[in-house]
């Protein structure tokens, strides 16, 4: 059986480094699709699946941050490399507060490069494998309609649930036994526009105890994980 080769699309508007990363890259075996402006590369991401995008900050028509914006507002999960020649910690910042999965400066070492690449690229197939779910999912005696907006929970009690409720859900659920991030949640629950503290995730999750736990001080299904994020534990 022949192997996939994985699509990386290269946003990269000097030159000569666009032309010898996209050489180096398909000598890795990568099929390599390049654009050398914001607008273009907004363009190619919508009309065509890439497995990884490696994106320069600084570019004519649309500059990087704006790009990678649009795209996690579009709800477009493809991993995002930034390469910038930004090297402040307060640029590193807003990359990955913006999106991105990872962040190289200028000048880089070619090898830790593809590295990072081979990382993010094991990610991007986790996402393309990852089952979606149905409208309707149970657990243990619960059961959730995603599409209605209800859950029937503890004692066979129905809630209501608000569209945000039910996208943290369906996210941590995805991720079942695995920890889900705050920033991945501000990412996919909450957009770019508005900043929810920690506070406010932690009353999400509150109300998920309500529902489905028998007890809540000791949860089966919905648990913190100090310093890092939630986690959804089928039981």
């Amino acid at each position: 059986m022949k192997e996939r080769k994985f699509s990386i699309l290269l946003v990269e508007d000097e030159e000569n480094l666009q032309e010898t990363l996209k050489l180096n890259l398909e000598l890795e075996g990568y099929e390599v699709t390049c654009s050398s402006d914001g607008t273009d590369a907004l363009q190619q991401i919508h009309k065509e699946h890439f497995d990884l995008m490696i994106l320069d900050v600084m570019l004519p028509e649309l500059d990087g941050i704006s790009v990678l914006e649009t795209i996690r507002v579009s709800q477009i999960d493809i991993p995002v490399l930034i390469l910038s020649a930004k090297n402040t910690s307060s640029d590193r910042v807003l990359g990955l507060k913006k999106g991105a999965d990872d962040y190289l400066t200028k000048p880089f070492n070619l090898e830790e490069l593809l590295l990072r690449i081979k990382k993010l690229l094991e990610k991007s197939e986790q996402l393309n494998t990852k089952k979606s779910l149905p409208d309707i999912f149970r657990f243990g005696e619960n059961m959730i309609d995603f599409k209605a907006l209800i859950c029937i929970g503890k004692g066979r009690k129905e809630f209501s649930l608000t569209k945000r409720e039910a996208m943290l859900l369906k996210l941590l659920i995805e991720n079942e036994n695995e920890v889900v991030t705050r920033e991945k949640i501000l990412q996919t629950v909450w957009g770019y526009n508005v900043y929810p503290t920690t506070r406010t995730i932690d009353n999400f999750i509150l109300n998920f105890r309500k529902y489905f736990e028998e007890d809540s001080r000791n949860p089966v299904y919905f648990h913190s994980v100090r310093s890092m994020g939630y986690r959804f534990t089928p039981a």
